[in-house]
Order: structure tokens, then C-alpha cells, then sequence
């Protein structure tokens, strides 16, 4: 008999039940969920069992065994939520954020509430080991067209924190032309850099919103992620006088993507400069040679992400690089506490 989760808040439904992480055979379930649950709210994602199984290889802050839950109906998956924690630098907020995926064909039953509930009184539990004094809150992210989450979030006492903004250049014609600053250039990024390069994006971002402090697993992984880590496309500027790192545009193309909807795009991600060479155009020259490696590896447009109240500016930047605003997403938090 497999064990099952009781939900004091779980709508009366012939046949639903709820259970913990199986390990391994859950992955294809998951897999599924995940796919009709971005079918039906307009969310462009492909998530893979691979992609499943690297990711659950890495967890941290997260004991699946505990901090998963699936919905069934007669022993059918048909959703499933995972929650985790971590703390902001300093004093900073302890921060429990979740994801959740529920097929469309079961929402709107109560479904999604007693699950989101049953996540709350999990992380409260954990929350017990964690300094009193420190602010906690319960986080998740919403895209815009996941009016149903939205909803659910607003009913349940959750607000915007940030919003975050979506940009495409959807042409790669006519691209812009800025120079590097004098005493930087770019050079081929080698293995022996990628040290040296995880740390400097590390520091250019410590002072954005939402940073913590990233561990030595987080590097194996970044390191490991077959999705993203893409070298041969980066942009790395180096300080000639002094051979240190200042400002970098990870470039990456999302094949599994492009594939699924037909189009040929780049991504112009992970765009930081470090605080001595801001200033002084750096970061258009890298977007520019970023933009000018997609084109040459095939791609005819780009996409970024940003976060719309980035204090250096970042989005009149990227307007300047020819991109613009498709997508608007936010964060929700509800204080833990209260």
C-alpha cells in the first residue's frame, strides 16, 4: 500500500488523492504535467525527463520525500507542487518558494488550493529551524498569461513584489554597432575561465534585487547544465591592464525551443558588468557582439529577461539593442508569519 497525504482543506472528488515523491518513476508523470499545464496557460517551456532528472540531481534546501506533493485521480498524476528555501544575503528574507503544475482538465475544483495550503503548513514547519528574527515569506512566480494562478494567489493573500519583463528583438537585420570601451577585449573563453567567470557574474549581481549567496553545488551545476552553459557563444570582456573580468553576456540558443515552435532564437542572458567598468558602454558593446553571434550561428531574433525596476537602467539599455517589452511577469509574496 503506498503511502497518501492527508489534506484537511482537499475538496470531496470520487477517487483523488494525494501522495508523496516515488523517486525516479515520477518523472515521467511529472514530465506530462508539465507540458499540459503550459498547453494550457500559453507558457513556452519543454521540459524533458532528462532535463527532470538533472535538475532533481542538484536540489538543495528541498527533501523531495518531504517537500513534494502529487494529486491523483484513481492513480492517475494529474498534478504536483515542490517547495524549497533559501536566504537572501545579510538580513535578508528566508524565502519559501514553490512551483506547482496541475492539469487543466482538474482546475478550478479545489484542487489547486489545498495543495498551495498544504505547501504553506510544510514550509511553516521548516520555517521553525530558521532565525526568528529574520523576515520570512512564501514566493512564487506567475507568468503573464497564468491568469488562473494569479487568480488563485490573490484569493489566497499573495501580492506582487516585482515584475519582471519578457524582451525580444525580433529581427537580427540592421543590428547596432557599439564599440568596447578602450583597454577591454573580448577573448575566447577557455576552461580554465570559467572559474573566474561564475565568481565575477556573482559579484556584478550581489547588489540586484532578490541575490543570495551562491554555493559551490550551485557552480557544479551551472557547470552541468547542458541547457545554458554554452562557451563557445559567451561574450567575456577582460581588462587588458589587468587581466580581470569586467562585464560578460552569456549567450545560449534553447534548441529544444526553437524546435517545438518553429523559430530560429537566440538568447541575450546573464548580462552583468562589474561596478569599476560600469558606465561606459560596455554592456550595449557585449549585447552587440552577443547578437552578432546568434546571427552567425543561424538565429534571426533574440530574447531577454530583466527585471523591470533594475536600478542601473537595464531596460532602456536593451530598448536601445532594438528590444522590446512582449511579456510582463511577477513574483508574489505573503508574508509567513502573519
Amino acid at each position: 500500500m503506498h503511502a497518501q497525504i492527508h489534506l484537511p482543506h482537499a475538496p470531496s472528488i470520487p477517487g483523488l488523492r494525494f501522495r508523496p515523491f516515488r523517486g525516479e518513476s515520477d518523472y515521467p508523470l511529472m514530465a506530462a504535467a508539465v507540458a499540459l499545464s503550459a498547453e494550457a496557460d500559453q507558457v513556452e517551456r519543454v521540459t524533458t525527463v532528462e532535463d527532470i532528472a538533472e535538475t532533481y540531481a542538484h536540489l538543495q534546501n528541498c527533501n523531495p520525500a518531504q517537500d513534494m506533493i502529487f494529486a491523483e485521480i484513481e492513480g492517475e498524476v494529474i498534478g504536483y507542487s515542490r517547495l524549497w528555501w533559501h536566504a537572501e544575503d545579510g538580513e535578508g528574507p528566508y524565502l519559501y518558494s514553490f512551483i506547482g503544475f496541475l492539469v487543466p482538465a482538474w482546475r478550478r475544483k479545489g484542487i489547486g488550493t489545498a495543495i498551495l495550503r498544504w505547501i504553506e503548513t510544510r514550509a511553516r514547519a521548516i520555517a521553525q529551524d530558521h532565525p526568528a528574527e529574520r523576515p520570512k515569506y512564501f514566493q512564487g512566480f506567475v507568468t503573464q498569461s497564468e491568469t488562473g494562478l494569479a487568480a488563485l494567489f490573490a484569493k489566497e493573500g499573495y501580492t506582487i513584489t516585482r515584475v519582471s519583463y519578457e524582451m525580444v528583438r525580433p529581427t537580427l537585420d540592421d543590428l547596432p554597432q557599439f564599440p568596447l570601451p578602450e583597454g577591454v577585449e573580448v577573448r575566447p573563453v577557455l576552461p580554465e575561465h570559467y572559474r573566474a567567470i561564475w565568481e565575477a557574474s556573482n559579484e556584478a549581481f550581489q547588489d540586484h534585487w532578490g541575490f543570495f549567496p551562491p554555493t559551490e553545488a550551485d557552480y557544479q551545476e551551472w557547470l552541468n547544465d547542458k541547457n545554458l552553459f554554452q562557451p563557445d557563444l559567451w561574450q567575456i570582456a577582460w581588462d587588458v591592464e589587468t587581466n580581470q573580468i569586467a562585464g560578460q553576456v552569456r549567450t545560449f540558443i534553447a534548441h529544444a525551443l526553437n524546435e517545438k515552435y518553429g523559430r530560429k532564437r537566440g538568447y541575450t542572458e546573464f548580462i552583468s558588468v562589474r561596478r569599476p567598468w560600469r558606465k561606459r558602454g560596455l554592456a550595449r558593446a557585449l549585447i552587440a557582439l552577443s547578437l552578432q553571434t546568434q546571427k552567425a550561428h543561424g538565429m534571426t531574433e533574440s530574447m531577454l529577461g530583466v527585471d523591470s525596476e533594475n536600478l542601473s537602467g537595464a531596460t532602456r539599455i536593451y530598448e536601445a539593442c532594438g528590444f522590446r517589452v512582449v511579456k510582463r511577469n511577477a513574483i508574489y509574496r505573503k508574508d509567513l508569519v502573519k
